[in-house]
């Protein structure tokens, strides 16, 4: 299937106020109850993206912060395993403070959604509160990733909406819901990516029209905001981007990584090419539900 190119706009201005203006620019409204997933950070983590960086954009469509409970932990530097935990973190990192919170997997049972064209899965285990929310704002910090080579929209849609028991599922390719046995299973890497591609388009088919894509491509450590003890940046920020198209924004952040002429350049594609991540990007493609073809706007050259 051939599809058209998705617009990706871009500004090289990382300040808080260029969410709102690149959301202005897409012309995209969210309306009604609107769930905002990001990544709150792992305790200990030093670069996960900080509530005041994205205040503007959520009080601008008047958003609920939304997470999900992690699969891993104490043992394996977690402490985000459990509601309870996880609001203590929330806490400690500002975000209850100064936003509406909703752990969406604090109460089961979990929402299943079907895997209609799933080649590893055939179902998808998100938090249950999701569907309290008529819209979604994928706010996704732009990294690399210690499993998937790199985390962005498409790992947001799948790892970070999947429940605990999600979590479980995608990480085991589908052979166990359990904390304690799902990590004991072999698994094939490439499959596992695949999971991930597959579980993200039941989250994005979800919201049909209702859904937006913010990477910000900032504190670029090869490591996720999951790691409690993370490597430091080793790029230069690059800037933003918005699309409401999931494989195009990650594959044009993946772009902007590769073509980069930044001393720190190779140590972050070494993280994404041994992990062999762009996988999932075009696993993604491949289902139909975003394209890799995209057509770059650049807001800052338009003032």
């Amino acid at each position: 299937m051939i599809m058209a190119k998705s617009k990706v706009y871009f500004t090289k201005d990382t300040g808080s106020k260029s969410l709102v203006r690149l959301y202005e620019k897409l012309g995209k409204d969210l309306k009604g109850n609107v769930a905002v997933k990001l990544h709150s950070g792992e305790r200990g983590n030093q670069n996960y993206l900080r509530p005041e960086f994205v205040k503007p954009i959520i009080d601008h469509v008047n958003g609920t912060v939304v997470e999900c409970n992690t699969a891993y932990g104490h043992d394996m530097g977690g402490h985000r395993f459990n509601t309870e935990s996880h609001m203590k973190v929330m806490k400690e990192h500002g975000w209850s403070e100064n936003f509406d919170i909703d752990i969406l997997d604090s109460e089961g049972p979990d929402l299943v959604l079907e895997v209609p064209k799933g080649n590893i899965l055939k179902e998808n285990f998100v938090g249950k509160d999701l569907s309290k929310y008529n819209s979604l704002l994928v706010l996704s910090h732009f990294k690399g990733h210690p499993m998937g080579g790199y985390g962005g929209a498409l790992k947001q849609l799948s790892i970070g909406c999947a429940s605990s028991a999600g979590k479980c599922w995608i990480h085991s390719t589908g052979q166990s819901t359990d904390i304690k046995d799902a990590w004991e299973k072999e698994i094939d890497h490439d499959e596992f990516l695949e999971a991930m591609a597959e579980a993200a388009e039941t989250v994005h088919d979800y919201f049909k029209d209702n859904v937006v894509y913010i990477n910000a491509l900032v504190n670029l450590s090869v490591d996720c905001d999951c790691c409690h003890v993370a490597e430091d940046p080793c790029m230069k920020d690059i800037g933003i981007m918005i699309s409401t198209d999931p494989v195009a924004i990650d594959q044009a952040c993946i772009d902007m990584v590769y073509n980069s002429k930044d001393p720190g350049r190779d140590h972050f594609v070494e993280r994404v090419e041994s992990r062999n991540g762009r996988h999932t990007i075009d696993t993604a493609a491949k289902l139909g539900y975003g394209s890799k073809e995209y057509e770059l706007i650049d807001i800052d050259e338009e003032n």
